[in-house]
């Protein structure tokens, strides 16, 4: 495995255009982490009813998680000599978790969350293949995040598994790598 060029691998000169690439991917794991954030604080705080309460619970507790990623990103944007960007640079993209009109349909919040885990995975993973042979450090951090996203994916998942059971939901509401409730997991 070659880990840059020279000595100072990937702050070194020669690795200026990939060091760039990085830190663009990082700017947009940035800003995906604080949309999340601001997301999992309207839908912690809205929904109504008692099977809400422990999605509210379960959303507060990653608030302090998601913020943490986020500054994490933005650590590693200025150790690679990038400018962390401020609010007029973002661009929401979240629509899926959006608060739901109806605030008793914790099954939005719930498919929300899951949709939001999901393009996280997927953009963190593009960044673990983009460091893999020139930026350990980035690489590292990238691949304990992703696995704190794979974790809420696969728990909000379990969630969606028991409303499918008792027919609050529908099958076809689950992401195509997850097992139906039938697979082999216990509710």
């Amino acid at each position: 495995m070659e880990i840059g060029n020279g000595p100072e691998g990937i702050l070194s000169q020669e690795m200026t255009e990939k060091r760039e690439e990085i830190v663009e991917l990082l700017k947009t794991a940035y800003f995906m982490e604080l949309e999340t954030v601001m997301n999992y604080v309207s839908n912690s705080t809205n929904p109504d009813g008692v099977r809400a309460q422990q999605i509210k619970e379960d959303l507060e507790a990653d608030i302090t998680e998601e913020l943490d990623h986020a500054r994490q990103f933005a650590a590693r944007i200025k150790e690679l000599y990038g400018v962390v960007p401020g609010s007029l640079d973002f661009h929401a993209s979240q629509a899926f978790l959006q608060p739901p009109e109806d605030q008793t349909d914790v099954v939005h919040v719930i498919k929300g969350v899951i949709d939001a885990e999901g393009k996280a995975i997927e953009h963190y993973t593009r960044v673990v293949e983009a460091t893999e042979d020139s930026d350990p450090v980035t690489n590292d951090m990238v691949i304990a995040i992703l696995h704190d996203e794979q974790g809420h994916r696969r728990q909000f998942e379990g969630f969606l598994k028991e409303y499918i059971a008792e027919g609050k939901a529908s099958k076809s509401d689950l992401p195509a790598a997850s097992p139906s409730p039938e697979e082999g997991s216990a509710l």
